[in-house]
């Protein structure tokens, strides 16, 4: 017998990363805009932006990402009520696949948004230089990173955008659901903004499906296409999200233990609540609250050495 082998096409290649860098912004935040010659998305973890891209603008929420090509200029400003916090990562790639990503912008799924967290999860272990200062332009690699550390980057990363493409090619070739029909657009974003801010009040809350059409007069099959067409999830899957971002909000101030963050959300037990929030993020409460207070050591001791130079 004699074996053939098969070489399989890589549809998406990455050559290298520019930089990648997790941060808040202040709310009043205004990027003047530059271009560059290699690839950049900025992904909205919390809050709301607006982004220009060339001479468009779009506005982005919580779960939103853009994508802007080689050479297309684009600048950003902070427009919601809070801090936002976000994402960005550059990187240069030749394949012809990547013409997809060509003035596009999504809502993340759960699992597109896992595979950023495992992104920047496996950052912290390989780059040396700190995720939360905006301004570096060349990353410094570790010299105790894990095995294999650098290149599970270009997997993972590789992996979102083939991900990306399988999932929204569909989508792609109707009308973006953040620039169409402006009169149902405007109706649809106050409709889902009033149930969001009724989410946001019963965060605490084992809330239902029915809960949410019973207080809006609204059928359960009306209420998941709405949030397939504007959050591309279904409604509880976005409730738990925001449970989540709430979970994340009080680790960062410090204020309650995980143990009191779970009885505090409803989740019925410290191991559930763990597990959710693994899913949701690719990494445990624990080691988020020791990467956020790593962030903040980090900052605390720069003013340190500002105030001292002074």
């Amino acid at each position: 017998m004699t074996y053939i082998k098969t070489k399989l096409k890589r549809s998406i290649n990455i050559e290298a990363i520019i930089t990648l860098h997790y941060f808040e912004y202040m709310k009043n935040f205004e990027f003047k805009g530059e271009s560059h010659n290699f690839w950049e998305f900025l992904y909205v973890d919390k809050g709301t932006v607006a982004v220009r891209a060339d001479d468009n603008w779009t506005t982005l929420n919580t779960g939103d990402i853009i994508f802007h090509q080689p050479n297309e200029f684009h600048a950003i400003k902070s427009i919601g009520k809070d801090s936002p916090n976000l994402v960005v990562m550059s990187f240069t790639s030749d394949s012809p696949a990547m013409s997809f990503f060509i003035q596009k912008s999504f809502t993340l799924s759960m699992e597109e948004r896992s595979i950023i967290s495992k992104i920047i999860t496996e950052g912290r272990h390989t780059l040396a230089t700190p995720m939360h200062i905006p301004s570096i332009e060349q990353v410094q690699l570790r010299e105790d990173a894990p095995f294999g550390s650098q290149q599970m980057i270009l997997l993972y990363l590789e992996l979102f955008l083939i991900t990306l493409i399988r999932e929204h090619r569909e989508a792609s070739a109707t009308s973006d659901p953040h620039t169409s029909s402006p009169e149902k657009e405007s109706a649809e974003h106050e409709r889902i903004n009033e149930i969001l801010k009724y989410m946001e009040f019963h965060i605490c809350e084992k809330l239902t499906v029915k809960d949410i059409c019973d207080a809006f007069s609204i059928s359960r099959s009306a209420l998941q296409s709405l949030f397939h067409e504007q959050l591309d999830c279904g409604v509880i899957d976005y409730f738990n999200q925001m449970k989540i971002q709430r979970a994340k909000d009080i680790i960062c101030d410090g204020s309650m233990n995980l143990t009191e963050i779970a009885y505090f959300l409803s989740y019925s037990s410290l191991p559930y609540f763990s597990k959710q929030f693994r899913i949701a993020t690719g990494m445990s409460p624990s080691a988020y609250a020791s990467s956020v207070k790593g962030i903040t050591d980090a900052l605390r001791n720069g003013k340190e050495r500002d105030r001292e130079a002074e």
